[in-house]
């Protein structure tokens, strides 16, 4: 609670009986009592308050009106800054005169006193039309709890209230999961949110409340095991937050999240996280199982009459249809065949899985649940069954993660793989991420099903998409570590020796082909061979560029694009010939040569002794979801340039396109040489640049007006820093929290022919100009660049060369990697 907040409600101490105010702001802040205590105390502490205002000169009060709470009060669960949700409840006999003076003795003070109150005056018909008519009114309603006044009035509306919510529940079921669904979508799944909506994403607490009204319906029943423990955490977090913030927020932002922990006595920001998600998937997973039982049962009820009379008055019999060995479907879901025997069968849940994946169906909740109990571990090394399974669950594409869930739910996941216990809700601090570590790898494995058809080994292929990141429940670099946690993990599965070598090296390198795709100069050959000599095999190269792909593809928006699909595939390309028996030069020659457009650009900037440039706009497609059709990535136009060689050519472009609030997604720059046949060319060679842009808003300027910027930047007389500087003065960037500094290293080894700058730093308007300026201060030459924007973050490398035209003595290095971070610091700095 903010001091403002203090202040407010001591000199409002006796703005009611009691002393209300002080009584309330000493409770908050009682260390020794918290969570359910505290949230009962205040409700009723409350309570006391608004009957005392209720009765406050009893003889004004009119005869057949009660006070009741409603909501999250009406189930005595106020956190500090909760709404106060009020019904003053009159029979309608009573004068409106009275009824009005009455609601303002009790509204007035609470809105005195700065608390948040919905409130409404009506009759119980009156309740009951407007609940028929508002969802979430009628919800609000079942938890009606009487407060003062006329119990007998209260009592009524209960029951009317819950008797309409039995009787049309086959209409207003239907509309409460409409609801749920669309909050989902809008708020997302808080089991995975590092900023997540403590009560409106999935699995919050507006998805329990959802389940409360679903068992009040008699229809269906949520289970029950652990489900009031995750919802009571989840009120625990949201307490934390509201006197952390001394706002009524439920989004739980970073900058909050480490005040909450030490709120909550926890170790950190991190154990905090991985609370909250481990509550919200046993409200998810309750909510689907619950949703799925509503279903069955709306379906049954609507079996039309004439069907039921020639069943002789019974219920249609489902059929019972085998998908495996000891597995069947019944009703919509996989459920064990009466003759399975789960304690004689280690592989039935496994092959239960996988058969439900296949089919596209859920796991029944007690078949899981027979499954947990009875089951006995599967031998080491597993037997061929369980391998087939595992990787025949791995591979049916997107409804693996519903089975996958369903399993770890019932902590079947971690018994198969005991290593999935460090990352399972282990949150990722990068927001390229959109998933937890544990959600990652099983959608990893979803995206690699979608490209076995390209691998000879789809087996190991899958496998290491579920383990590609497993090291990151270990300290330190999390593919060293993964690579001997996949290695015993491969062979307690049952691979052989040299499958678990495969297996162990593709999880070493996952990252590999796109680090060196993105930040590698690919024409210097000992890039190319560099790659060959960690990955070794023609058939592993072949299965770490699916993984590379399926990875990136699970990652986010921001991790995958044509772009860098095209530049991984030329790496690999490379590295194939190399590993084919060829050398790291055979392939880059052909993947070198300029495409005709590049060369035409180039030899018309050889010829008018100026820049040259095309703007082609391009949309590409990207994969989305297994369901649904590709949809075009507007990753903006792209800038071909070609200008004469000469110092200052990056500075000046990057800084024309920044004038113009063009955003650099992606850049190239590498010098080519002209065709032989150019007159007066003489072995000469261009710069040729190959850049991907958007407009920040607005639309693209012309090719024009660019080129002729670009002559001026190139010459001197155009003042890119004046620009940027009022550019800057007039749309100051904001930024809710701060930027970890840049950092510029020195990547030893990277090449024979040039030394490799790289720079990882938050994206800002002007980034690339800076690093140009700062290069060019240093006296180097920039051969080529590889820059890419990874969400809010750039990562770029730079070869530079001395004055001699090799690569920097190692002190010359490391001071030109400390002047551009420097200048990035000072960058940094002003905004």
């Amino acid at each position: 609670m903010t001091s403002v907040d203090v202040r407010t409600e001591t000199e409002a101490e006796d703005s009611g009986p009691s002393g209300y105010a002080a009584a309330r702001l000493r409770l908050l802040h009682e260390e020794s009592r918290s969570g359910p205590p505290r949230r009962s105390a205040l409700s009723g502490l409350t309570d006391d308050w608004l009957a005392g205002l209720f009765q406050a000169g009893s003889e004004s009060v009119p005869r057949g009106v009660a006070l009741v709470a409603v909501g999250g009060y009406g189930r005595g669960e106020l956190s500090p800054r909760s709404d106060l949700d009020l019904l003053l409840l009159h029979d309608g006999n009573a004068d409106a005169a009275d009824v009005a003076a009455l609601a303002d003795r009790l509204w007035y003070p609470v809105w005195d006193l700065g608390l948040a109150l919905d409130h409404s005056v009506r009759t119980p018909s009156q309740a009951r039309k407007t609940a028929g008519e508002d969802l979430k009114v009628h919800l609000g309603l079942l938890d009606a709890r009487h407060i003062a006044g006329d119990l007998g009035l209260t009592a009524g509306l209960r029951t009317a209230v819950l008797a309409d919510w039995r009787n049309q529940a086959p209409k207003r079921l239907p509309e409460l999961r409409e609801l749920c669904e669309e909050r989902a979508v809008r708020h997302g799944e808080l089991g995975h949110l590092l900023e997540p909506d403590l009560k409106e994403a999935r699995g919050g607490l507006r998805d329990a409340t959802a389940l409360r009204a679903v068992a009040a319906s008699w229809l269906a029943d949520a289970p029950r095991e652990g489900l009031a423990d995750a919802r009571r955490r989840l009120l625990d977090v949201r307490d934390a937050l509201h006197l952390a913030t001394g706002r009524a927020t439920d989004r739980l932002a970073l900058q909050e999240q480490d005040q909450v922990a030490a709120a909550l006595g926890l170790l950190d920001a991190d154990t905090l996280l991985r609370q909250v998600y481990e509550s919200a998937r046993v409200v998810s997973y309750a909510s689907d199982v619950t949703w799925r039982e509503v279903g069955r049962v709306l379906r049954a009820r609507s079996v039309r009459p004439r069907l039921r009379a020639m069943l002789g008055g019974r219920g249609a019999v489902a059929e019972r249809s085998p998908l495996a060995e000891g597995v069947v479907e019944h009703d919509g879901e996989v459920v064990l065949a009466r003759t399975a025997r789960p304690e004689r069968d280690p592989v039935l849940p496994l092959r239960a899985a996988a058969a439900a994946a296949q089919a596209g169906l859920p796991l029944s909740l007690h078949a899981v649940r027979r499954l947990a109990a009875s089951v006995r571990p599967l031998p080491t090394p597993w037997p061929a069954e369980a391998r087939e399974q595992l990787v025949t669950l791995l591979g049916a594409g997107r409804p693996t993660v519903e089975v996958w869930e369903a399993l770890e739910a019932e902590g079947l996941i971690t018994r198969l793989l005991p290593d999935w216990e460090r990352v399972r809700c282990r949150p990722q601090r990068n927001a390229v991420h959109t998933w937890t570590v544990d959600r990652h790898l099983v959608e990893t494995a979803v995206r690699a099903a979608e490209l076995t058809r390209r691998v000879g080994r789809p087996d190991l292929l899958l496998v290491a998409a579920l383990l590609h990141d497993i090291g990151k429940g270990w300290p330190g670099d999390h593919s060293a570590a993964g690579e001997i946690i996949a290695r015993d993990v491969a062979a307690r599965v049952g691979f052989d020796a040299g499958d678990v070598a495969v297996v162990a090296c593709l999880v070493r390198h996952h990252l590999l082909l796109v680090e060196t795709a993105t930040r590698r100069d690919l024409d210097d050959p000992a890039t190319v061979q560099r790659v060959a000599e960690a990955v070794g095999s023609v058939g592993t190269l072949e299965l770490l560029h699916a993984l590379t792909e399926a990875d990136a593809l699970a990652t986010g928006p921001a991790a995958w694009s044509a772009w860098r699909a095209a530049l991984v595939a030329d790496l690999v390309k490379r590295v194939a010939a190399v590993l084919s028996g060829g050398e790291p030069g055979d392939a880059s020659a052909e993947g070198a040569a300029p495409t005709a457009e590049q060369e035409r650009l180039a030899i018309e900037a050889f010829r008018t002794g100026g820049p040259v440039l095309a703007l082609r706009t391009r949309a590409e497609g990207v994969a989305g979801p297994a369901e649904s059709p590709k949809a075009p990535e507007p990753l903006g136009v792209e800038l071909l340039i070609a200008v004469p060689e000469q110092p200052g050519v990056l500075s000046a472009v990057a800084g024309v396109l920044a004038t113009h609030r063009l955003a650099v997604r992606t850049a190239e720059l590498r010098e080519v040489a002209l065709p032989s046949g150019v007159e007066g060319a003489g072995g000469g060679s261009v710069l040729l640049l190959d850049w991907r842009v958007a407009a920040e808003y607005g639309s693209l300027p012309q090719a024009a007006r660019l080129r002729a910027d670009l002559v001026r930047a190139l010459d001197g007389t155009l003042d890119i820093e004046g620009r940027l500087r009022e550019r800057d003065a007039a749309y100051p960037r904001r930024r809710g929290t701060v930027a970890p500094p840049p950092r510029v290293t020195v990547a030893s080894a990277a090449s024979r022919l040039a030394t490799v700058i790289e720079v990882r730093s938050q994206d800002a308007p002007g980034l690339l100009h800076r690093i140009g300026r700062a290069l060019e201060a240093a006296g180097v030459t920039v051969r080529s660049a590889h820059v890419s924007t990874l969400g809010a973050n750039a990562v770029d490398a730079f070869y530079v060369t001395g004055a001699d035209g090799g690569p920097l003595p190692g002190e010359r290095a490391a001071e030109v990697a400390r002047g551009v971070e420097g200048a990035l610091r000072e960058l940094a700095g002003k905004q």
